[in-house]
């Protein structure tokens, strides 16, 4: 038999994973991911509802540490959703452009604030339904808002999270609703929260896009993907963007 007929015959005898199994190697890898990340929360300041959403919608295409740069400036000119829908477009736009896209982000802010202004009091609804309706705001950033500033549990499903379940091997699907859903049959719903902020902390620190630190990674073990990033254990020390046993913090 050639090299190449037994790889194909050791792939053969191959058992796919059971559902079961699946289960219990999804939330053991979470388990490992509490222990490295124990203090994993939303990386956006924010006090109330209102200033969560917005942040968010701010978060787009930027970096939490740039919003959190902008944002106590524009919560002191706009501390309600009444003060943001009744904004100067133009300053608006000059207090976020740090972020990028303040053209459309400004429109979506508007938008959303008029609308939590007029269809709901002034208070930012703590329903999904309802968040979803807001100009600017998906189920993404809604589940964001349900889950840290109403304790409602939720997936968010960003881009560090649908890469890392999929290299996890917990689903290959793309849509991030399918994805949101075919995750949330893995886990209990009340960790659903935490599970979203620690897989979204490992992607930032550890399993990168392009060069994903392997050879460091606490979860390789139980990863089927563990071969694509750097493997030399030295080497991928020097790509983590974290401080080992300090709680996942970066650097």
């Amino acid at each position: 038999m050639t090299r190449a007929a037994a790889d194909v015959s050791d792939v053969t005898k191959v058992k796919p994973e059971t559902h079961t199994a699946l289960v219990r190697r999804a939330r053991k890898i979470y388990r490992e991911l509490s222990d490295v990340y124990p203090y994993a929360k939303c990386e956006l300041d924010f006090e109330d509802p209102y200033q969560l959403l917005t942040a968010v919608i701010l978060s787009a295409q930027s970096t939490d540490v740039g919003v959190n740069k902008v944002t106590p400036a524009l919560f002191k000119r706009y501390p309600t959703p009444a003060d943001l829908a009744a904004a100067d477009p133009e300053e608006l736009e000059a207090l976020i452009k740090p972020t990028g896209f303040f053209h459309n982000k400004a429109k979506s802010l508007l938008g959303m604030s008029r609308s939590v202004v007029s269809d709901y009091g002034g208070a930012v609804p703590g329903k999904l339904n309802e968040l979803v309706k807001l100009p600017g705001v998906g189920r993404k950033t809604a589940n964001v808002v349900l889950g840290d500033a109403f304790g409602v549990p939720g997936i968010t499903v960003d881009t560090h999270f649908g890469r890392l379940v999929r290299r996890f091997g917990w689903t290959s699907l793309e849509d991030p609703v399918k994805v949101e859903h075919a995750i949330g049959e893995l886990f209990p719903r009340k960790d659903w929260t935490l599970l979203s902020h620690r897989v979204i902390y490992h992607g930032r620190r550890v399993c990168h896009a392009k060069k994903p630190a392997c050879g460091a990674c606490p979860i390789a073990k139980l990863c089927p993907s563990r071969g694509i990033g750097e493997q030399d254990p030295v080497k991928a020390a020097a790509l983590l963007k974290y401080k080992p046993g300090e709680g996942g913090l970066p650097l």
